[in-house]
């Protein structure tokens, strides 16, 4: 199996990874991308297959002609990185399999770059309640991706629930498959909405562009007649067999239910988001270190604390669409040994800005424990509920996060915490009044999911490759 060299390796074809490959290919580098989708687009631009594309595509996604415009690079598609093989002197070695991801001859690949470039993107965050495991209850990103790649309706009485401007997205797309929104519920008030978004007003005007957008999404509400009502949120699903209805109640400013504020809405499908958590199990593979909030820790370069490593897009603090290509630019030229002009960096600033704005205005409060039980779901792939967590962590009197998990098995399922994982340690740090070791949620030492005959034929060429 021979060992494949780039200049720049870029991990990742959303807006990010993208706009990296292109600005370091300008800067005259030789570069690889990979994404482990069967298309580049990411998250964002997710589209219809070749076989079946829309008649006007592009009347479905904002920024539709730029991503046409990066999309004419070569992208090496059903490519996902599992393990990623640390050095002291340069850039990890990334072991990939290349193929369908439920294929059974997918094809190995290694590559040792002179220069990484991660751009991974973050996974959606959904707060539990309960009921939130019955069947009809999606992910506002889940139910989107349905409405952009397949058109397909996730019911006949929607609700979109959760926090943030995605929720106004995630509708629209939903009315143009047929789906009929009975209501767009946002968890925080007015007052803070106001706040986080009026502070500095002047700062806005390098995003301006977004207004459009914004009111793109307005007339879609009014015309469809969709309420928006806000410090209100689904605390718990009902049904049998799949979701019948929810019960919302209204929130104080800090996400807790106000007492006698609950109403039933009769709904075949819910849609929840609260927001992102950025994807870092390769950056944590490869070494890079963390902030606070979970992100990746970068430079004015979008460089990391591991030599020769570079991040850009959601990885390095949830931001948007605009953020992510700029950061992207930013870091696909320094990996190419250049530098960004003066605009490029600004572009970069203003949109971080703007992605402060947002957690300003949108991001979680402390209160949502309130609309959990003690036999409320956390851990769904185990069935570890609240109660368990709580009286886990009461009988070991452990701090430990990895104790925790043994004990409690919260996290270890197949998803291995990727849903759950935030909302674990959160409960957790509670809890005991303090974890020892948050972020190890995201410490795995294989990034990704490989089957054991996989492993085992891998652990055989390596075998084969020894000397005598």
């Amino acid at each position: 199996m021979s060992v494949e060299t780039p200049e720049v390796l870029v991990v990742g074809a959303g807006p990010a990874g993208l706009a990296a490959a292109d600005a370091a290919r300008r800067a005259g580098a030789q570069v690889v991308l990979l994404d482990a989708a069967g298309d580049a687009g990411g998250q964002y631009w997710r589209h219809l297959p070749a076989e079946r594309p829309a008649a006007r595509e592009r009347i479905l996604h904002h920024g539709w002609g730029k991503f046409t415009a990066l999309r004419g690079q070569d992208v090496l598609t059903d490519a996902q990185v599992w393990l990623a093989e640390r050095h002291d002197d340069r850039p990890p070695t990334l072991h990939v399999l290349v193929g369908p991801a439920d294929g059974r001859d997918r094809v190995r690949k290694t590559f040792a770059p002179k220069a990484l470039v991660l751009a991974t993107g973050a996974y959606e965050r959904t707060l539990p309640f309960p009921g939130w495991d019955l069947p009809g209850v999606f992910t506002a990103g889940a139910a989107q991706a349905l409405a952009k790649s397949e058109r397909i309706a996730v019911g006949r009485r929607v609700l979109v629930a959760g926090a943030g401007p995605f929720l106004l997205p995630v509708a629209s797309s939903l009315v143009r498959t047929g789906a009929g929104v009975v209501g767009v519920l946002e968890a925080n008030g007015w007052p803070r909405l106001a706040r986080g978004w009026s502070r500095r007003p002047a700062e806005l005007l390098a995003t301006r562009h977004k207004g459009g957008e914004l009111a793109g999404y307005v007339r879609d509400l009014v015309r469809h007649r969709i309420p928006y009502r806000a410090a209100t949120a689904v605390v718990a699903a009902h049904g049998t067999d799949r979701v019948e209805a929810v019960t919302v109640a209204r929130l104080d400013p800090r996400w807790a239910p106000i007492a006698g504020t609950d109403e039933q809405i009769e709904v075949d499908a819910v849609c929840v988001s609260h927001g992102f958590v950025p994807r870092v199990e390769l950056a944590v593979s490869a070494g890079c270190g963390l902030d606070a909030y979970g992100a990746v820790v970068t430079d004015d370069d979008g460089r990391t604390t591991v030599a020769g490593v570079f991040a850009a897009g959601e990885i390095t603090g949830v931001g948007g669409a605009d953020l992510a290509l700029a950061e992207g630019v930013v870091a696909g030229l320094a990996a190419a040994g250049s530098a960004a002009s003066a605009a490029q960096r600004r572009a970069r600033s203003d949109n971080q800005a703007f992605a402060a704005r947002l957690e300003a205005a949108h991001g979680i409060r402390p209160g949502w424990t309130g609309w959990l039980g003690d036999d409320t779901l956390v851990c769904r792939c185990e069935e570890v509920t609240a109660g368990d967590l709580r009286a886990g962590a009461a009988a070991t009197e452990s701090r430990g996060l990895r104790s925790l998990k043994l004990s409690t098995r919260a996290g270890l399922g197949v998803c291995q915490g990727r849903v759950c994982g935030r909302t674990v340690e959160e409960l957790l740090h509670r809890h005991t009044g303090g974890l020892l070791d948050r972020g190890r949620t995201e410490s795995r030492p294989l990034a990704a999911f490989v089957r054991l005959g996989e492993l085992a034929a891998t652990e055989q060429v390596a075998e084969e490759k020894e000397p005598l």
